[in-house]
């Protein structure tokens, strides 16, 4: 019985001095707040309130990069798809057979040549 005894003395004195245990009337009363114990801890507290806002920023901002990410790469892959289809088109119209069709349906006096075009030099 007198081990007992001392490890409750231990106990009671080992820095609980003052303090009452905590219930859920505490919790719901407020009291909590005023006690010695929490008063201590709000710097620490606050620390971590302004981490938490930090983080919480920092994730919609990664959001939202990513969001803008993902727009300018659709937008990229719809250009990348407008840019081969008007190259092909460009390289279609460029044919001689269409070139030849064309001036023919608009009635415009040319002829193709029969001849390969020869350079003129001019001597100085």
């Amino acid at each position: 019985m007198a081990a007992k005894e001392i490890k409750d003395e231990e106990f009671v004195g080992s820095g609980t001095e003052g303090s009452k245990k905590l219930s859920l009337r505490d919790f719901v009363s407020g009291r909590i707040f005023t006690r010695e114990e929490f008063v201590a801890q709000l710097p620490f507290l606050f620390f971590l309130t302004i981490l938490a806002f930090i983080y919480i920023s920092n994730h919609f901002s990664v959001e939202k990069l990513l969001k803008e990410a993902a727009t300018l790469n659709k937008d990229i892959q719809e250009l990348r798809i407008e840019a081969i289809t008007t190259s092909s088109d460009l390289m279609y119209f460029s044919k001689q057979s269409v070139i030849l069709d064309k001036v023919r349906e608009s009635g415009v006096d040319l002829e193709e040549l029969t001849e390969p075009p020869r350079k003129i030099i001019l001597k100085k």
